[in-house]
């Protein structure tokens, strides 16, 4: 995982990720798309309301990496990798004999599946997802399509898949099996990032998938029957490879399946890596996944464990944004779950036994700001406040227009006070007991909760530039959306011609004119779109052509064409394509206004 889907110009929390899927989807022939075989194109939101209701339920899920690549954790000729502990093959460029040399040291005897899934469901996690394959193209399973698997190259002679999926059934949580189904190291013809290093990787794409990938992937689905399947590194692929990879699908039609197959299929859920989307993905299931510490496989060196408050927090800002957490172990060579992730998943359960409320089945806040540090989730007619410090002035609530019958800190049952004051804004009163971690307190109210969001208005900085920053921005359309790449925040994923970004500015007491400059970043293939900016509505004569820059997460500024002209008062200003020769427009990080005629 990791280092393929960064390396594809950006990782899959971006705009990045249709590079590798919409370039695919236009190089198969127009009769017949990869997206026209996607198993659920034809679904009703009914039947997919249905189909992705426990998944929505949970909210929080484990991550399972395990594979050969724990056996050298992170070494190779004692030599430690800087890389992540999967990626050692691929890193180092070692043979494909010599690592497969690997499976017969791989001998995990304290592997106990009911274990591993108990330390799930004491975290309070409803769901597992398991690497059946990972890049390295051992199979972690009894396959019968090759022999490199853990049942029939390593002493160990057991199928962790099975006993996984067995053990999460008497628990009770649900299982899912991670698959990559193009990348493979091992085998002639997978694919690899950057290219083969020894010629026994050499081969056809299309032949690896009718004989390994999409046989397994078929095995998978109809001997151990999971409830989700999670590809990854999609690359370009015919339609004929897509049918077969998904030719399993008919058989469990409730099945859940990522956006990483590739080829135009979009999948059911948005996957985000080692990131949470500043707004999430309104209107989509979206899943970030994360390591605890800093690898996805095990490295017996890497103890830089993220804190629990840490790891607490994205869970709770996850879930305020519609999203899931699926979060990361990386098990040893013997079978065992870090101590240190296990003490940090013990402590998450422990919080939320006892206020999990506030995440299972819950859906998006509908604040776009708070007055408090800490996030908002709602169910059904109440909300849930989780403050992860109480303010020293009291805690405060403005914009809800439903009125509230009754507030709890749900952790201790103990009833709260609260009183609103004329403009509306609530005061509620503070528990007896603070949590370190949050303190939730749940707000019934009669009827759904409205919210009235004020909108920003920005106003000019000292020298009479505007900054209009993506975080800033009001949306509009189905695919446009605030998202994070390194430590910046843009505006991507904006893959709809009709979609634009617009913004609140008040103008002093006399019409100023401004040149307009934004940064930007547009991946090499992408470029081209031509952008016009509006205010309230009305062609200003300001645009631009959105050239192309090194990568999603290569920003440049560029000045624009024409001057914008504003009279005093407030304007909604917005950036609309008027062409869009690519899959999307570009990824747009601010706009700069600055006075000409002062």
């Amino acid at each position: 995982m990791k280092k393929f889907s960064a390396a594809i110009a950006g990782v899959i929390a971006s705009c990045v990720l249709c590079a590798p899927v919409l370039r695919a989807a236009a190089q198969v022939a127009p009769t017949e798309t990869a997206t026209s075989v996607d198993p659920h194109a034809n679904e009703t939101k009914t039947e997919r309301d249905k189909r992705m209701y426990w998944w929505r339920q949970a909210r929080f899920g484990m991550f399972i990496h395990w594979g050969l690549y724990s056996v050298p954790a992170g070494t190779w000729n004692g030599i430690r990798s800087n890389g992540a502990g999967e990626w050692l093959m691929h890193d180092d460029k070692i043979p494909v004999a010599d690592y497969a040399a690997l499976a017969k040291q791989f001998d995990p005897v304290q592997f106990n599946a009911d274990t591993w899934v108990s330390i799930a469901k004491q975290a309070g996690m409803k769901y597992i997802v398991m690497t059946a394959k990972h890049h390295e193209g051992f199979a972690m399973f009894h396959t019968a399509t090759d022999p490199y698997n853990i049942y029939d190259a390593t002493p160990f002679k057991r199928d962790p898949i099975a006993e996984m999926a067995e053990a999460c059934k008497k628990q009770g949580l649900k299982f899912g099996v991670y698959y990559s189904q193009a990348q493979d190291w091992h085998h002639a013809g997978g694919a690899a990032y950057g290219g083969h290093w020894d010629k026994a990787q050499d081969g056809d794409l299309d032949q690896y998938v009718r004989t390994i990938s999409a046989p397994q992937v078929t095995e998978l689905l109809t001997k151990y029957k999971p409830a989700v399947l999670w590809w990854d590194t999609s690359v370009p692929m015919s339609v004929q490879d897509i049918k077969e990879l998904t030719a399993a699908f008919s058989k469990d039609p409730q099945l859940i399946a990522n956006n990483r197959l590739g080829s135009g299929v979009p999948g059911d859920i948005q996957t985000p890596e080692q990131t949470i989307p500043p707004t999430g993905f309104p209107g989509r299931d979206w899943e970030t996944c994360m390591t605890i510490n800093d690898t996805w496989g095990y490295k017996s060196f890497d103890t830089d464990f993220k804190s629990t408050v840490t790891l607490l927090h994205n869970l709770i800002d996850i879930a305020s944004k519609g999203g899931n957490y699926l979060l990361n172990v990386g098990p040893t060579d013997q079978g065992l779950i870090p101590e240190g992730e296990v003490v940090r998943l013990q402590q998450m359960g422990d919080w939320l036994r006892k206020n999990g409320q506030s995440i299972y089945g819950t859906t998006a806040s509908p604040y776009k700001q708070l007055p408090f540090n800490g996030r908002v989730t709602v169910k059904g007619n109440a909300i849930y406040l989780n403050v992860f410090d109480w303010p020293e002035s009291g805690l405060q609530l403005a914009g809800l227009k439903t009125a509230v019958t009754h507030a709890t800190a749900i952790a201790t049952g103990q009833s709260l006070d609260v009183t609103s004051s004329q403009d509306g804004t609530l005061a509620i009163s503070k528990p007896s007991i603070i949590d370190p971690l949050s303190t939730v307190i749940r707000l019934d109210l009669d009827g759904p909760p409205v919210v009235e969001n004020q909108t920003t208005t920005l106003n000019a900085s000292l020298d009479g530039t505007f900054k209009l920053r993506a975080n800033d921005a009001v949306l509009v359309g189905s695919a446009i959306n605030v998202e994070s790449i390194g430590n910046a925040v843009d505006i991507g994923f904006w893959t709809n011609k009709s979609d634009s970004a617009q913004w609140k500015v008040r103008i002093p007491s006399s019409t100023v004119k401004y040149s307009v400059s934004m940064t930007f970043s547009c991946q090499p293939g992408t470029e081209g779109s031509k952008v016009s900016l509006m205010a309230d509505g009305n062609d200003t004569g300001v645009s631009g052509l959105v050239t192309k820059t090194d990568s999603w997460g290569d920003y440049q500024s560029a000045s624009l064409t024409g001057v914008l002209s504003l009279s005093p008062g407030i304007h909604t200003l917005a950036v609309v394509p008027q062409s869009m020769p690519g899959f999307a427009v570009m990824n747009l990080r601010e706009l700069q206004l600055t006075p000409v005629d002062r």
